[in-house]
């Protein structure tokens, strides 16, 4: 199914606002005293496909589609995982990625 820039804008602008959040939670957990080895791969994961996710997008890519469904996935994953901390950097990375997560799910249906 052929879809427009303009269908796929919403769900673009949460891509870049995951990988936005994902990449300010990576950051910040590199210097935070405990094992954050999990959250930190999610965080890598996660503002990648997310990044790739949004470029798929911009280009009206063949498998956007199935893209959207493997980005929500992640998102999903990482989401519960950074909801696991208490730091403020982990909460909005997870607030992010499940937003992200429900917006690749509506493009992927």
């Amino acid at each position: 199914m052929n879809m427009n820039h303009e269908q796929f804008q919403a769900c673009i602008e949460e891509c870049i606002r995951c990988m936005q959040a994902c990449n300010r939670c990576y950051d910040a957990c590199l210097n935070e005293d405990h094992d954050m080895k999990e959250c930190i791969r999610l965080d890598r994961e996660c503002a990648d496909i997310c990044a790739f996710a949004a470029h798929a997008m911009t280009i009206n890519a063949s498998y956007v589609k199935e893209l959207c469904r493997i980005c929500a996935e992640i998102c999903e994953a990482c989401g519960n995982e950074c909801k696991k901390h208490d730091h403020e950097h982990c909460q909005r990375c997870a607030e992010a990625c499940f937003s992200c997560a429900e917006a690749c799910r509506a493009m992927a249906a």
